[in-house]
């Protein structure tokens, strides 16, 4: 069972912070948004837009939160989403290329270079 939880520790996403990213599945499919951050120890993402939530929060003001009924948005997995290719709009899986010395991650469909 230990081993389990340390193979999760090093595994590697095919999201990175800032990419454009399309929901393929659940209550949020078919949306779009960028990501915030990534979590490879769990294998989450956060997206802005996607699984928001309700969140009855108590008023704080020493801290300065004011208290309501806040949106927060709430990680996904990561396998729920798919990279947004820039050229082609359309959500794709990733190839790794070496070009000019680099690895760089490159569209499946048509091959537009993903990372600026």
């Amino acid at each position: 069972m230990a081993e389990n939880n340390k193979s999760l520790a090093n595994k590697k996403l095919h999201t990175k912070v800032g990419d454009r990213v399309i929901v393929i599945s659940g209550k949020d499919k078919g949306k779009q948004g960028n990501v915030k951050s990534v979590d490879t120890a769990k294998g989450t993402i956060l997206v802005d837009g996607v699984n928001v939530v309700t969140k009855a929060q108590k008023a704080n003001p020493m801290a300065g939160v004011q208290g309501g009924l806040n949106k927060v948005a709430k990680p996904i997995n990561a396998s729920k989403v798919m990279i947004c290719c820039p050229s082609c709009e359309k959500a794709t899986r990733v190839k790794k290329v070496v070009k000019d010395g680099k690895k760089v991650r490159v569209c499946a469909k048509c091959g537009e270079v993903i990372d600026v």
